[in-house]
């Protein structure tokens, strides 16, 4: 875990839109409405 400035907020930041791309296909798939 580095602590870079630009690389630290740019991690995080992927990292943030990654779970918040899974949570919104998980919670897709439990309501059963998929596309």
């Amino acid at each position: 875990m580095s602590h870079g400035g630009s690389c630290g907020f740019g991690g995080g930041f992927a990292l943030l839109v990654v779970l918040f791309i899974l949570l919104i296909i998980v919670g897709c798939s439990c309501w059963g409405g998929g596309y």
